[in-house]
This record gives structure tokens, sequence and C-alpha cells, in this order.
């Protein structure tokens, strides 16, 4: 079966799989980012740069107890269904094959994952300008690398 590369971007539906039409640089610096995340997710710590991969289930002072429960009872479960996300979409992006539904999913949620760590690292806000990167910033390569990640987000929900 031959897939063509729609004008509408780099990621589109076909029948029942998902196309992800990236060049090969692209899946490889996809593949190595969702390495490194899984090498967060097993370091056994819990870095603040994580925080938003697992946000509070209970948000209210008086509910922190609760909330920490509900992190003794879960954080293992949500770190296993990362984990095998990733293997499942690294798998995928290095064959370059067409995803099916639970593939892709497991694409989104990885995807989102990298972009939120990243996000939490360089500080991103809501209202900040994807064209307006300052190249003489040192953290320019990882915000441009931060908006391409948005921008395929954005292609994978369209899609």
């Amino acid at each position: 079966m031959v897939f063509r590369r729609k004008a509408r971007g780099p990621i589109w539906r076909s029948g029942a799989v998902y196309v992800v039409n990236l060049s090969g640089d692209e899946r490889n610096v996809l593949i190595r980012l969702l390495g490194e995340l899984s090498q967060l997710l097993t370091s056994g710590e819990a870095p603040a740069v994580a925080r938003r991969l697992h946000p509070p289930a209970y948000h209210l002072e008086i509910d922190r107890e609760a909330d920490a429960e509900f992190r003794r009872l879960m954080t293992d479960e949500l770190v296993a269904s990362r984990l095998a996300a990733i293997t499942m979409v690294s798998e995928a992006l290095g064959s370059g094959e067409p995803m099916d539904a639970e593939t892709f999913d497991a694409f989104l949620r990885s995807l989102n994952g990298v972009r939120l760590v990243l996000g939490t690292i360089l500080d991103v806000s809501e209202d900040e300008d994807p064209t307006d990167v300052d190249e003489n910033d040192p953290m320019a390569a990882a915000r441009n690398l931060y908006h391409y990640l948005s921008w395929l987000l954005d292609a994978a929900l369209t899609a």
C-alpha cells in the first residue's frame, strides 16, 4: 500500500490507520526524545521537570493527604503505562509503518509527555509566541524544538 503526503500536514488518517509522514531525521529525534523521557521516568526520582506528567489529583490544601495516597497507589501504574506507550511508539516510528488507533493514541500521549517536560524546563507560558524566539538565547534550539513538538501535536490531533 502506498501512502502519499497530503497537503494538510505531516500526519493524516487513511481509513483505520494514521500516517506519520516525517523524515528519517525527524523520526530519529522523536525516538531519542522518547528514550530520554523513558530514562526520566525510570530514574527513581521525582524531578520537578516531570511534575506536569502526573499533576495532582486533588488541588486543595485540605486534600493533601488524599493526593499523597493517590500518588502512592497510582504512580507505578501511570509510569508503567507511559513506558509501554513510549516503547510502542518508538517501534512504530522506527518501522515507518502507519499506526493503528491504539498506537496513534500512544503517540499522542508520548509526544505530549515530551512536550510537557520540555515546556517545564523552558518555563513556557501560554502567551509565548512561537515565531518570536531570540536566536541569541542559549535555549533557542530547545525553544524551537518545543514549538516544533507543539506543531506536530496539533497536526496529530487534527488527524
